[in-house]
């Protein structure tokens, strides 16, 4: 009898399925952690030790240790993700389904927060590609906007809606990931409370939960699209017989992706329509539980959704010009305001953002660059983090560890400034926020909600 207190008939659910190992199994949950693994922000390269690359990612890094990530300065200004590594396999999903990338692409994470999927299929499209970076709970929805926000990038809209109101835009999305709320036990290792919850009657459940979400999205999804399918749950009913259905129901054709036999991953097929899935498994991978599937949709769902006769902003071109002169490439962006907020999206996309904000709840576009107060512009902590800020236009301060930590907690910053005015505070180059550097003091604008409250650890780095 083995020690781990896995749920009744938990392991008797698993000992059917194709390449379970069950001593090696309960020997990883018996005897090993979790380990711990980052994902790198290409948009914001670094100098971080890390340890060896996760097979499946070219960004994903395993850690010897775990650090104290609240005390690193570079994980606040957005220079990595820490991400479980399993679930970076979406990654080569979307590097298989866009190696012969031609057009831009739509791409929707469907149940997107924290952020670390939105953030890594953020990574893998390019600037004309779209993210709609969408979170059901509105109390999730701000850890999502911040996550995306230090992430830096301007191609990205976050939504708060439900999927069927999502899914009345026919065939806007070309990419849909759905990494769908289930019975957890992928997690058992790395959060041993999810046993508590575990019970065939809650594997049930979701099964059906997934089954609604799915079949109210996928009008939103164009002819020849990708479904991504994903669970952290080894239960069949939530991941072969998902794609089963969805196969018979929908008509999906099932992608077979490329795997390498020394990763570990079991690939998997489902019983009727032998569509493809993978599996992780704690012991066969370096990480925690996941199940992974692509599909494509063969058939049309109806007529893209149309942004004609909208009504545009009518924009004083003076204020516009004050707004460009803080962003870099300034002609490749279209300026708008919400309610006095200047944001800036990448003009490829003002299209969609038309057509996103008729039709859903809206919480992020873009990038929020601020207010014009006069000849001034107030900044906004989005415009700080992003990659598309003209740096040269702005004053820059270069805090040391001590200082970054200081004014990460909103502290009096040890600093005795040269200069006055609105200053990006910097830590090895990357821009953490703003202070306003006035004579005889700093004032601090670290945003108050997401600044560290956590009791200071031992002296140095993070990362020492």
């Amino acid at each position: 009898m083995n020690k781990y207190p896995f749920p009744e008939n938990f392991l008797a659910s698993l000992s059917a399925e194709n390449g379970f190992d069950e001593p090696n199994f309960i020997k990883a949950h018996e005897n090993s952690e979790a380990p711990t693994s980052i994902r790198l922000n290409p948009f914001k390269p670094s100098a971080l030790k890390t340890g060896a690359q996760v097979p499946w990612c070219a960004k994903g890094f395993y850690l010897d240790t775990r650090p104290s990530f609240t005390f690193d300065p570079l994980f606040h200004a957005g220079c990595y993700y820490v991400q479980e590594a399993s679930s970076m396999f979406i990654d080569h999903i979307m590097k298989h389904i866009r190696q012969n990338k031609e057009q831009s692409v739509k791409v929707l994470d469907l149940c997107a927060a924290p952020g670390g999927k939105s953030t890594l299929l953020n990574s893998a499209i390019g600037t004309d590609d779209l993210l709609v970076a969408n979170e059901i709970i509105k109390t999730r929805v701000p850890i999502l906007t911040d996550n995306l926000s230090r992430w830096g990038q301007s191609n990205v809209i976050v939504s708060n809606n439900d999927p069927k109101d999502i899914g009345r835009l026919k065939s806007f999305f070309d990419i849909i990931l759905v990494d769908a709320p289930c019975s957890g036990s992928g997690m058992f290792r790395k959060d041993p409370q999810a046993m508590n919850e575990w019970s065939e009657a809650n594997v049930n459940l979701c099964h059906q939960r997934q089954e609604r979400i799915l079949a109210d999205i996928l009008p939103a999804l164009n002819e020849d699209g990708y479904l991504i399918y994903s669970t952290c749950s080894y239960s069949h009913q939530e991941n072969e017989d998902i794609l089963d259905w969805l196969c018979q129901e929908f008509d999906l054709e099932s992608i077979r992706i490329p795997i390498y036999k020394e990763w570990g991953i079991v690939e998997a097929e489902s019983p009727l329509q032998k569509a493809w899935g993978y599996r992780f498994y704690p012991g066969q991978v370096k990480g925690e539980g996941l199940f992974a599937s692509c599909l494509r949709k063969r058939n049309n769902t109806g007529e893209l959704p149309s942004a004609k006769n909208n009504s545009q902003q009518k924009l004083a071109a003076r204020e516009i010009d004050q707004v460009k002169t803080y962003v870099n490439n300034s002609d490749d962006h279209y300026y708008f305001k919400v309610n006095d907020d200047w944001l800036a999206i990448h003009n490829a996309h003002k299209e969609s953002l038309n057509i996103l904000h008729r039709h859903l709840y809206l919480k992020k576009s873009g990038v929020r660059m601020g207010k014009l107060m006069g000849k001034d512009l107030i900044p906004d902590h989005e415009l700080a983090l992003s990659t598309i800020i003209n740096k040269d236009a702005v004053l820059q301060t270069e805090l040391n560890y001590d200082q970054a930590i200081q004014y990460l907690r909103r502290d009096n910053i040890d600093l005795n400034p040269t200069q006055k005015g609105w200053s990006l505070m910097n830590f090895e180059g990357h821009s953490l926020g703003w202070a306003k550097l006035l004579p005889n003091r700093i004032n601090n604008y670290y945003p108050k909600e997401i600044r560290i409250l956590a009791p200071q650890p031992p002296k140095g780095g993070a990362f020492d």
